[in-house]
């Protein structure tokens, strides 16, 4: 399971986001000389009228699209002068076309990743609807309150309508939960209606290790409230109109949780392992697949949202590092220097090959047959 999920949920959202490029090239008339799913030895592929040689690769971890003057799939640039170029050599070439239909084609690639995972969010919502709480006012009111919880400890009474948390509004209970759960152990204000008035109430999050029913282990926050005032779950249908700004709406608050989990790595207020890589991507996609179609597509959005923001990192072999590049090409009225170049690419993949060997180890060792090896 883990292999076919890794395959069928990895390879589509590669392979659409190297079309990103290659189209947006092909419209602006810069030449592809290769299109790769996977990396290393060619195992299958065939050459298009065009001259694209389309290659379906042995190592199924990621894929490249190669214009016509880069000097490897990492999009290098050829180390040949300008003006030692003919015409001949200048068609087509990714290097000598204007600096703005680079910048469109590089950022062709994660912006399709995006604009996937806005097409994903919205085929479910058209498909079952929108979750909401049905039979109920406000699901923001506290109904259930543990005793010797953080709310109640806090000060928070059942009763108590929460209007905001941090002084972000909440819509209602999902909204709450979603804010308590990405904080764990953190202090965070809650504004609260009560009899009236607001009041604002300091609680910190307590910190609870949950474990699902594959055994992935991973730190929330709760304060103890259990439930909205009455209600139940239903989906209630909405017009294909309403189904973009919905998952556009979705896509944001998952990038926001993406980048406050990101920040506690980088603080500390989250163990480094559970960042995650190829290994663990395989094993989760295994997973969900087993849940059925649906939690399989759903995470399939998750990880092209991980693919296009990733890829925006001004890293340089990234699609981030290359826009930076051109940023400070066109600040500066011309391109980087060779020699300023070659090191930051140098420095980008370091970067990139310590942090895949970072998530290597992390990804191996969540695997279950180690996890009485290293305690986990």
């Amino acid at each position: 399971m883990y292999l076919i999920g890794f395959v069928l949920l990895l390879g589509p959202l590669v392979t659409v986001h190297e079309l990103g490029h290659y189209l947006v090239g092909r419209f602006f008339g810069v030449h592809a000389e290769a299109f790769s799913v996977g990396f290393g030895k060619e195992i299958a592929g065939f050459t298009d009228r065009r001259g694209t040689r389309w290659r379906l690769s042995l190592l199924p971890l990621g894929g490249y699209v190669q214009f016509k003057g880069d000097m490897n799939p990492a999009s290098v640039p050829d180390a040949e002068p300008d003006d030692a170029a003919s015409a001949e050599e200048m068609r087509g070439s990714f290097q000598h076309a204007a600096l703005w239909k680079r910048a469109l084609i590089v950022a062709a690639g994660p912006v399709t990743n995006l604009l996937v995972t806005i097409a994903i969010f919205a085929s479910l919502f058209a498909i079952f609807g929108k979750p909401v709480i049905d039979g109920v006012e406000d699901s923001r009111m506290v109904a259930v309150l543990s005793e010797q919880s953080p709310a109640s400890e806090a000060g928070i009474e059942v009763g108590d309508v929460i209007l905001a948390i941090d002084g972000e509004p909440m819509a209602d209970f999902d909204d709450i939960r979603a804010a308590v759960a990405i904080h764990p152990g953190e202090r965070m204000i809650f504004t609260v209606e009560r009899g009236g008035e607001r009041v604002d109430i300091p609680v910190r999050t307590a910190r609870e290790s949950r474990t699902d029913q594959f055994g992935n282990t991973s730190a929330i926050g709760f304060i103890g409230v259990g439930r909205p005032a009455g209600g139940r779950y239903v989906f209630e249908p909405v017009g294909p109109l309403e189904t973009i700004p919905m998952a556009a709406e979705q896509t944001w608050d998952a990038l926001g949780m993406m980048l406050t989990g990101i920040k506690q790595v980088i603080t500390g207020e989250r163990s480094i392992k559970e960042l995650g890589g190829p290994v663990k991507i395989a094993k989760y996609s295994g997973e969900q697949m087993s849940l059925g179609i649906v939690a399989f597509v759903n995470f399939a959005a998750l990880i092209s949202l991980n693919l296009a923001f990733i890829n925006f990192l001004p890293i340089p072999a990234l699609d981030g590092g290359h826009l930076a590049f051109y940023a400070a090409e066109a600040i500066c009225r011309k391109p980087v220097g060779p020699q300023a170049t070659e090191w930051a690419y140098r420095t980008g993949i370091f970067l990139v090959l310590v942090f895949m060997a970072v998530v290597t180890v992390n990804d191996v060792t969540s695997l279950p047959i180690f996890g009485p090896l290293f305690g986990s």
